[in-house]
């Protein structure tokens, strides 16, 4: 696998914080000082491991993926238990990073799962928080040490009416935090009572590897049961049932895909639940397909091999998957690791290119199907054989395979002792020993499904013995006895006999003799009453040359030359070279073979292969009769190799060197989209796209040209070849017109030209010059104070426009802000922005007397100051006021809230008590008596927080119960006022189709009860009109606007103090067609 997890490790968050291992216990905090926040947990790991985290920790997982090789980034996956993909529960808790992803309170067994193209990999962990023991503490005047108490505990058992009393008892500064909590606790599921350990919640194996499921259980004489997918599990050689203990132990080994399914462990009436994921490995091609070429009618078998017995492949021809549907044409087989496709009886629709595909890797092999032609290499010759000789019919066939019968005067010939039939390769051949009159006749070989039939006779040869007068000299009786002599064709390997009669009385000696040099070895001499016989066993090259038989006796002698020729296959011609290589093309050139044979090449066979394989697939059937061929139907990008075979009438040469390794590779296509992108008085500027084909062959670049118009010469306009799709023509003669092209190379060659059609004049064009604003800045653009400021305008206007950059009418001082400007567009970068460069920027293009402007708004914030003047109003109860005035910085933005808490003086740990507070006064309730209490204020912008925060000088002091306390008479105030608007409403002007809301604010005592109008028509019972009202701010949302919403509205708040009304024009705008549907709409 190119993708696997290197480490999965925990880091700390914050980095401040003090690492504490799930060995060691909280220590006790002293008597005096309330429960301290718990540490957060650090840790490391690798693999699957068991992590443990206290309740409130930050933990980081980091998941480091090795995946150097792939060409892209992986996508990542975070999930909880099976199904919980993370990415849908990112918020305040958890947070998702590229570099690092950080988890908080993250309870149960998590898996990471990383993924790309055709690659995938896993790795899982488990992580257990648990709740945090609180020392008790108590004060009564003096301080003493006390055991550790179990607050949740008490808390858990104590009724709601208990709660201040434990609160103040045990020292809690947070009851209501406390109290949120345990509500959580208390929702949790009931604790096991038969499982002291249940299953996790999910395992993961791979395919083959062996698995344990464990549990324990609470009572070590119980009985449990395992469930797969709800049905018991029974004991096999697979499945072992093991009880250790309070252990009870199910074991699975060779996993298999059908082991992937639900698990239970069944107790009593209480269950365990689990699910195992079985990962299986990828199916690689161990040995891929071969070429084939076979004839028409003939079976057809592909055979690969993959990594895993019975795995699943698919099969295709041209990219058309086959399948189970033609079963009838096509047939799949599986034998162990071994894929078969066979085809039975093949036709010329099966030639094409055959694809296996796995889950891991593709196999391509071709497939040409031919039509069945013989050719005769050797045919059956006439024979004149004498009494009790040998006779033998021989014949050479193109096709070893080829069966065929042998017929005598038409009726087909059956073998017995004397007469014998062979086939062995190309060969036929047909044995009759001992020769007799009965089997002179016309004898005939007929090649099985083909028409032909190759013919000879078989005479037999009669000797008559004349009466011969005594000492009658030698005499040797030849057919032809001229000046010149006899020639007897005798093919190599074969067996040659010369049969010579002769007469002479007495009986004559016989002499052969060869006229270059004797022959040996495998020549012998049989001397017979009537006629002699020369043999030579297995003829060579060697063998041939002029024999001279010499007949001698008392009476005299007699002599006759006989010239004997050995005819053989050619030798194996020369390497053949490989040219003009194309997409799934090339020429194949040879020269003839050194040596014929003795008899003219009749033509060529050539074949090929792949290099790694070793199967070689012919060519042709027709014999090539030219030096050169253009072979086709290749694969490009694969390596072949080429050789040739020579044929005479004899028959096959042996094959030759095979060719030097070529890979067939065709040029690109033209480049596409080739235009003209810009033109000044001596530089032109084109652009284009890549080729749609490239091939294997890659691409190393492009060439560009031009040509002036009325020339036929095409000049290079750069210099070597480039390999962008866009270039810069430079130094041209103003006011030429010039023709261009380009063209796209690799090592095939050049690809076909992609020309322009019209000439291209070298002139600069005029074009007036305008300022294309993005849209998102036109509007105020806002920043903080630190960020980077990088605007980017782009424009168009020749000749080059001038620029001008402006702030507040006064030119931007170069060393704060830097401009760059190009030919498109123009560049303001501020490195750290700072308040100051808030302001309207101006920029100006300038061709001739030609102009454009746009303004753009540009304002830096910061974090505003802390607010002012806090003080401690007033305390009663349980409750304590405060009062501020707002920051004297906001930041350069408006002040969006406040932040307001409280810390006891024992312990000075802040909580908050109010977030995005708008008010400058508040009451903090739900104080505990006996406590003293400090309060802070922050103010809050977009920016955030301020840094510092407004703290009141003097503690609140919350008097115990019991106290004798006489409060001052104070005469009561009435606080009650009639309705006032704080914010008006404010007249808009909006879109027809989009929501829209009108708001303002309003104050009163008691709270005012509030009416909206349209145009003096009460809105309330209308569903069109949402109201909202949240700490005095009123809203009025508007569903879908149509123009005839606008008008004015009125929003009037009553209370028993008065009333107060306020009044906004809303006028929407809307196109001809969205007024005519809405008109539609209303009228339904």
């Amino acid at each position: 696998r190119n993708t696997a997890f290197s480490n999965l490790g925990l880091h700390p968050f914050p980095e401040k914080s003090e690492t504490v291992t799930p060995a060691e216990a909280a220590p006790a905090p002293a008597a005096s000082e309330l429960p301290a926040p718990p540490a957060e947990s650090s840790q490391n790991t690798e693999g699957n491991k068991e992590l443990l985290l206290l309740v409130s920790g930050n933990i980081t997982f980091t998941a480091k993926v090795a995946g150097e090789s792939l060409l892209k980034k992986p996508s990542v996956k975070w999930f909880k238990g099976k199904w919980m993909d993370l990415a849908s529960k990112v918020g305040q808790h958890l947070q998702l990073h590229d570099i690092n992803f950080l988890t908080y309170k993250v309870y149960h067994w998590s898996l990471c799962e990383v993924s790309t193209k055709d690659k995938f990999d896993s790795s899982n962990f488990n992580l257990t928080v648990n709740d945090i023991l609180i020392s008790s503490c108590r004060g009564d005047g003096k301080t003493e040490s006390q055991p550790d108490v179990d607050v949740w505990e008490i808390l858990r058992k104590a009724p709601p009416s208990e709660y201040e009393k434990i609160a103040f008892q045990y020292g809690i500064t947070d009851l209501r935090g406390m109290l949120k909590r345990l509500k959580r606790i208390k929702k949790e599921e009931k604790k096991s009572t038969a499982f002291l350990k249940k299953l996790d919640p999910a395992y993961q194996v791979d395919k083959g590897q062996k698995i344990k499921l464990m549990v324990e259980v609470a009572n070590p004489d119980a009985d449990v049961k395992w469930l797969k997918n709800g049905q018991e599990i029974q004991v096999s050689g697979r499945y072992i049932f093991e009880a250790v203990g309070n252990k009870r132990i199910l074991t699975i080994n060779h996993c298999s895909l059908a082991d992937d399914a639900a698990y239970e462990c069944v107790v009593g009436e209480e269950k365990s639940f689990t699910e195992l994921f079985v990962k299986e490995p990828p199916i690689l091609i161990t040995r891929p397909l071969e070429d084939q070429m076979v004839m028409v009618g003939e079976r057809v078998e592909f055979e690969c091999e993959v990594s895993e017995e019975g795995a699943t492949v698919k099969w295709e021809k041209d990219g058309v998957e086959l399948t189970r549907e033609e079963t009838f044409k096509y047939r799949f087989k599986k034998d162990g690791k071994k894929q078969y496709l066979i085809i039975n009886e093949s036709t010329k629709e099966d030639s094409g290119h055959y694809t296996v595909k796995t889950n891991g890797g593709v196999s391509v092999a071709e497939l040409i199907v031919q039509e069945k032609k013989l050719e005769v290499y050797q045919s059956i010759a006439d024979l004149t054989v004498k009494a009790r000789d040998q006779a033998v019919f021989k014949c050479e066939v193109s096709d070893e395979n080829v069966k065929g019968i042998w017929l005598k005067n038409g009726k087909e010939v059956v073998p017995d002792e004397r007469i014998k039939i062979s086939h062995i390769g190309r060969i036929h051949k047909l044995t009759i020993e001992d020769v007799t009159p009965g089997d002179e006749a016309d004898y005939s070989f007929i090649p099985q499904g083909f028409a032909y039939n190759l013919s000879a006779k078989l005479q037999f040869l009669e000797v008559k013995i004349d009466f011969v007068p005594r000492e009658e000299p030698p005499k040797i009786h030849l057919d032809c006895l001229g000046q010149s002599p006899d020639t007897i064709v005798v093919v190599a390997g074969n067996k040659l006999r010369l049969d010579v009669p002769i007469s002479g009385d007495p009986t004559p000696t016989v002499i052969w003799q060869k006229l270059l040099f004797e022959s040996e070895g495998r020549v012998r001499v049989e001397k017979h009453e009537d006629h002699c016989v020369f043999i030579i066993e297995g003829a060579e090259k060697e063998d041939e040359g002029v024999y001279r038989v010499i007949v001698k006796n008392p009476v005299g002698e007699d002599k006759a030359d006989i010239t004997v020729k050995v005819i053989d296959v050619p030798d194996p011609p020369e390497a053949p070279k490989i040219s003009n290589i194309g997409e799934d093309y090339c020429t194949v050139q040879w020269q003839p073979p050194k040596y014929d044979g003795g008899q003219p090449v009749l033509g060529y066979i050539l074949e090929r292969k792949k290099k790694k394989s070793y199967r070689w697939m012919r060519l042709n059937f027709d014999l090539l009769k030219e030096l050169t061929y253009e072979a086709k139907r290749m694969i490009e990008g694969v390596v072949y190799e080429m050789r040739i075979y020579a044929v005479n009438s004899i028959g096959m040469s042996r094959p030759s060197p095979a060719s030097q390794p070529f890979m067939p590779i065709a040029p690109p296509s033209e480049p596409t989209h080739f235009t003209v992108e810009d033109v000044s008085d001596s530089t032109v500027a084109l652009k284009w796209r890549p080729p749609e084909r490239i091939g294997a062959g890659g691409l190393d670049g492009y060439i560009v040209e031009y040509c002036k118009e009325g020339s036929t010469e095409w000049i290079p306009a750069l210099p070597g070849l480039t390999e962008r799709t866009s270039a810069l023509i430079k130094d041209l003669v103003t006011g030429d017109k010039l023709h261009f092209r380009i063209k796209a190379i690799n090592l095939a060659g050049e690809s076909g030209a992609a020309i322009i059609k019209e000439p291209i004049t070298v002139q600069e064009i005029l074009q007036r010059p305008k300022i294309w604003l993005p849209r998102h800045l036109r509007q105020t653009l806002v920043k903080k104070v630190g960020e980077t400021i990088n605007i980017v305008i782009p424009f168009q206007g020749k000749p080059r426009p001038k620029i001008t950059w402006t702030k507040d009418g006064q030119s931007l001082d170069a060393k704060d802000v830097g401009i760059r400007n190009s030919n498109t567009d123009t560049i303001l970068f501020i490195r750290k922005a700072e308040l100051h460069h808030s302001g309207a920027y101006e920029i100006t293009l300038q061709i001739e007397n030609m102009t454009d402007k746009v303004a753009i708004t540009i304002q830096i914030i910061d974090k505003p100051g802390p607010p002012q003047n806090i003080k401690l109003t007033d305390v009663w109860g349980f409750n304590a006021a405060l009062e501020w005035t707002p920051p004297q910085d906001d930041g350069n933005a408006q002040i969006l809230g406040y932040t307001v808490q409280k810390a006891d003086k024992k312990t000075m740990e802040w909580y908050t008590v109010f977030d995005h507070y708008r008010r400058t006064n508040c009451v903090v309730s739900e104080l505990i008596m006996g406590n003293e209490y400090f309060f802070r204020v922050f103010s809050e912008n977009l920016c955030g927080l301020s840094e510092t925060a407004a703290t009141t000088k003097n503690p609140a002091y919350i008097q115990k119960t019991g106290t004798t306390y006489k409060p001052p008479c104070y005469k009561e105030h009435d606080f009650s006022e009639p309705p006032k608007f704080t914010h008006p409403l404010v007249n808009r002007s909006v879109i027809a189709g989009y929501n829209t809301t009108l708001s303002c604010a309003v104050r009163g005592i008691p709270k005012p009860k509030i009416y909206w109008y349209k145009n003096k028509v009460d809105l309330s019972g209308d569903a069109k009109y949402r109201m909202f009202s949240k700490q005095g701010v009123l809203t009025l949302e508007i569903r879908k606007p149509t123009p005839f919403d606008g008008g004015f509205y009125t929003c009037k708040a009553v209370n028993e103090c008065g009333e107060a009304e306020i009044e906004c024009k809303l006028d929407v705008r809307g196109n001809r067609m969205s007024i005519m549907h809405n008109t539609n709409t209303a009228v339904k």
